[in-house]
C-alpha cells in the first residue's frame, strides 16, 4: 500500500484502534520531519501514536501494510511541506454552530498544535531551535493557552452560549487557524534550513579503498 491515501490511513488507524486522532498524527509526523533532533526515526514516531508500542498484528503483511501506509504514504507526503512553495495546511471541516461543534473545532486545533510540538521535541525536554522557529513555538504556546481557555469556557454549561457569540467564536477560530498554519510553516522552514546548514558543515572523510 505504498502511497496510501489519507482515507486509507484513517481506516487503518481505526482498525488498529489508534488513540491518536488522524489530525494529530499528521502534525506529529510534520513536527518530527522538521525536528532538529538528529536521529529522529519515523518508526519511533509511529510507535508513539500507540503510546510507545506498535499494535498487535495477525501477520507480517499486516504490519507492513500499516507501516507502508504511514511512512511511505503519509510521512512522505508531509515531507513535501519543507518547501515554501508547498505550505502545510491544517484539516478543514464543516463546523456546527453549536456549543459542541465550536468546542470540537477548538479541540482539534489544540490537538494539532500539541501534536506538532510533540513531534518537534520528540523525547527531548529541551532542544536548540533557530531563532525564527523559537519565536514561532512561543506564538504556538500562546495560541494553545487561548484554545484551552475557550474549551474550558465552552465546557461550562452555566455560561451562556448565544448563537451570535458562537458564530463570532467560529470566526475567531478560523482566523487563529490561519495564524497557526503560518507559525507552524515558519518553524518548519527555519528548522529545515538550519538542519541543511548543519549537514553541510559536517566534514566528509574519504573512505579507505582496499
Amino acid at each position: 500500500m505504498t502511497g496510501a491515501s489519507d482515507a486509507e490511513v484513517i481506516a487503518l488507524l481505526k482498525r488498529y484502534k489508534c488513540p491518536t486522532p488522524f489530525h494529530a498524527v499528521r502534525t506529529r509526523f510534520l513536527g518530527n520531519i522538521a525536528s532538529p533532533v538528529m536521529g529522529a526515526s519515523p518508526l519511533q514516531t509511529v510507535k508513539q501514536l500507540w503510546g510507545g508500542e506498535l499494535p498487535e498484528f495477525d501477520s507480517i503483511e499486516a504490519a507492513n501494510e500499516l507501516l507502508n501506509a504511514l511512512v511511505a504514504g503519509l510521512w512522505n507526503r508531509l515531507a513535501a511541506h519543507q518547501s515554501s512553495r508547498n505550505p502545510f495546511r491544517l484539516i478543514r471541516f464543516e463546523v456546527a454552530q453549536t456549543r459542541e461543534g465550536v468546542k470540537h473545532l477548538a479541540l482539534v486545533r489544540r490537538q494539532e498544535l500539541e501534536g506538532f510540538v510533540e513531534g518537534l521535541f520528540g523525547a527531548e525536554k529541551h532542544i536548540d531551535l533557530p531563532e525564527r522557529a523559537h519565536k514561532a513555538i512561543g506564538e504556538l504556546a500562546d495560541i494553545r493557552a487561548m484554545l484551552a481557555g475557550a474549551i474550558d469556557l465552552l465546557d461550562d454549561s452555566s455560561k451562556a452560549a448565544e448563537p451570535d457569540d458562537l458564530k463570532g467564536l467560529v470566526r475567531n477560530f478560523q482566523e487563529i487557524s490561519v495564524i497557526l498554519e503560518t507559525e507552524m510553516n515558519k518553524a518548519i522552514l527555519s528548522c529545515t534550513r538550519a538542519r541543511r546548514q548543519l549537514l553541510e558543515q559536517i566534514p566528509a572523510t574519504k573512505p579507505t579503498l582496499h
